[in-house]
């Protein structure tokens, strides 16, 4: 059975809601650059990219029911691919959520990614 890639716990611990776990997946120095639909995101300390998912992202307020889908593209050389899908219930209804995301690693951890989000998109 292959290990579960960095990818997929990344997209597990945001799934949960799991700051520690998020946190120990990504290198001190990470080099984190995200496009959400209004905004672009930048962090460069693993802190900071945990305010930027739990604290912008999916606030305290968006109850993240399930993560639906995630897989693994190909690889690019050293840079890994890796795509998920939420579904998300807060105030103003349910909605699906998806990312997909570059990375690359050292060791057990995410040194470098580049995310892009589809924003919250109201379920049918």
């Amino acid at each position: 059975m292959a290990a579960t890639s960095l990818g997929r716990r990344f997209a597990r611990a945001i799934a949960d809601k799991d700051a520690e776990a998020l946190t120990s997946l990504l290198s001190p120095d990470i080099d984190f650059r995200a496009l959400t639909p209004r905004k672009f995101w930048e962090a460069a300390r693993p802190d900071e990219v945990v305010d930027i998912v739990f604290g912008s992202w999916f606030e305290p307020s968006d109850h993240i029911d399930d993560l639906v889908d995630s897989t693994d593209g190909a690889d690019v050389q050293d840079t890994h691919e890796v795509g998920y899908r939420f579904v998300i219930t807060n105030d103003e209804g349910a909605h699906t959520v998806e990312q997909q995301a570059y990375y690359r690693a050292e060791g057990d951890q995410i040194s470098y990614m580049r995310l892009v989000c589809s924003g919250y998109r109201p379920a049918r």
